[in-house]
């Protein structure tokens, strides 16, 4: 397995809505390599969700795993989830607004709305649809790499830009 590098905001890559990725190539060893490289970068960057753009490659591809993460304390545990071509087929209309940070967007956190539950499509990493609802900080983070996969970033998402914090601002002030 091999460790990623990561884009940042700016990175054309960033903002390019990403391909679906063909059914009959999931199981191949180039992809499932893939997804093993996502997952120990995810680790390795202390994530709770990657995307393959964010690691230049633009493919709807997705990994989610939440154990203690020192980013978000008090959040998880989250199995580890891959979601290929996922899609949401429905969102609640009750909106929570939370901090969310990016590697993309390194050393930023800012409030962001999401919905609180969802219901999700996609493949897992056998090739099989899977579906299944989602809630809270995994709801949230669904989004957060869909929104990737779509070329968006949570900067996109804030409706104002008022509670952007360089991440030893938010510990100092913001943080509980």
């Amino acid at each position: 397995m091999s460790i990623l590098k990561v884009a940042r905001l700016g990175h054309p890559v960033i903002r390019k809505p990403s391909a679906s990725v063909p059914k009959e190539t999931i199981a191949s060893p180039e992809v499932q390599r893939f997804i093993d490289d996502m997952i120990e970068t995810m680790s390795e960057y202390d994530g709770v969700g990657l995307a393959a753009p964010q690691v230049h490659i633009s493919k709807q591809v997705a990994v989610i795993e939440v154990r203690q993460n020192r980013r978000y304390p008090g959040e998880g545990p989250i199995p580890l989830t891959v979601l290929i071509n996922p899609k949401i087929l429905s969102a609640s209309k009750k909106q929570l607004e939370d901090w969310e940070g990016c590697l993309s967007v390194n050393d930023f956190r800012g409030r962001v709305p999401r919905a609180e539950s969802l219901e999700v499509e996609a493949y897992n990493r056998k090739g099989e649809k899977v579906k299944f609802h989602a809630h809270g900080f995994f709801a949230r983070i669904i989004q957060h790499e869909c929104d990737h996969l779509a070329g968006k970033v949570f900067l996109d998402r804030m409706p104002n830009l008022s509670t952007l914090a360089h991440l030893n601002e938010f510990a100092r002030y913001w943080q509980e």
